[in-house]
């Protein structure tokens, strides 16, 4: 049988809108996992108490006598989905109208070959948006950067960087995924599409096989100097603006999942490790993540800003 996981961080701006606030990291990779285990925390901690006491100081005895706290208590199963934690809606949404926000999302596919077809990734697209659009309580967003599994921007300088970029990723799955999100588009569900990671000759590629360009191509450029001139001028004459950004290429590997939901010292006790432990036990594999920022448009201010991550469990017979 095969189980869906939710995971989200809820609002890490210290000072935002959310119940809890925690600090983050500069990379992507860290800043989730921290604030993933931050989140996990602080529910745990919450909805213990609520177990307990209950809202109107009333307990209902659905708390642990040593202590610690169910999963039926922080978490929430909704037919083949699993929310880690689970989700209050009733603090959802930003301060101001939505058209005083510039958000911005970005979703990374993890998985390549038979998870990776087209209509699994759209559903992921669709699962993932649909999430920060509840979220911020907002109809559509301004941007959807997409990074695709493989990809990276490395090298000795930006000339040796755009070679190696050539031939990394799968051109056939990138082209084939494409078209999903061109459908978000028409529905009304974002305004523009970006990509990341894409080098001059990557780049050219795609965009013979598109209908909708996309708008922007962020590249991270940590390792070289600056950015290769051939994709300057093709983004140039194609009209796509070049952003650098520091997000990891690898932003939730398959063992650091596992660690942030099992048993040992830094896991949340959703997964079972080994025969004698409790908790969901099959082989758990992570899917997508998307990072969401909020940033209110006349201040330039991140007023929201945080991670949804989904994983699929097949579990043991």
């Amino acid at each position: 049988m095969t189980k869906s996981i939710i995971l989200s961080t809820g609002n890490i701006v210290s000072g935002g809108p959310s119940i809890i606030r925690k600090n983050g990291a500069s990379r992507s990779n860290r800043e989730l996992t921290d604030s993933l285990r931050s989140n996990f925390a602080a529910a745990k901690e919450e909805y213990a108490y609520l177990a307990v006491n209950g809202t109107n100081g009333n307990g209902n005895g659905h708390a642990d006598r040593n202590g610690s706290t169910p999963l039926s208590v922080w978490t929430e199963q909704q037919d083949s989905v699993l929310y880690v934690p689970r989700i209050n809606w009733d603090f959802a949404g930003l301060q101001e109208e939505p058209s005083q926000y510039d958000v911005t999302v970005k979703l990374f596919f993890l998985t390549t070959g038979s998870t990776s077809c087209p209509s699994a990734r759209e559903q992921h697209a669709r699962q993932a948006l649909s999430l920060v659009l509840k979220e911020l309580r907002i109809p559509k967003v301004d941007l959807l950067v997409v990074s695709f599994p493989g990809m990276s921007f490395d090298g000795d300088c930006e000339w040796e960087a755009d070679k190696q970029n050539a031939q990394q990723g799968e051109d056939e799955e990138e082209a084939a995924t494409w078209p999903a999100l061109e459908r978000l588009q028409r529905e009304g569900l974002v305004k523009n599409l970006g990509i990341a990671e894409f080098g001059s000759e990557k780049l050219a590629r795609l965009l013979k096989r598109v209908e909708v360009k996309p708008t922007v191509d962020q590249i991270n450029i940590k390792n070289c100097c600056n950015v290769p001139p051939p994709l300057v001028e093709l983004a140039k004459e194609q009209g796509i603006e070049l952003l650098v950004h520091n997000d990891s290429t690898d932003v939730l590997p398959k063992g650091t999942l596992r660690e942030l939901l099992g048993q040992g010292p830094n896991g949340a006790g959703v997964l079972a490790d080994g025969e004698a432990s409790s908790g969901l036990k099959g082989d758990l594999t992570p899917q997508w993540v998307i990072k969401y920022t909020a940033v209110v448009r006349d201040r330039g201010v991140i007023e929201n800003k945080g991670y949804f991550a989904g994983a699929e469990l097949e579990e043991e017979a």
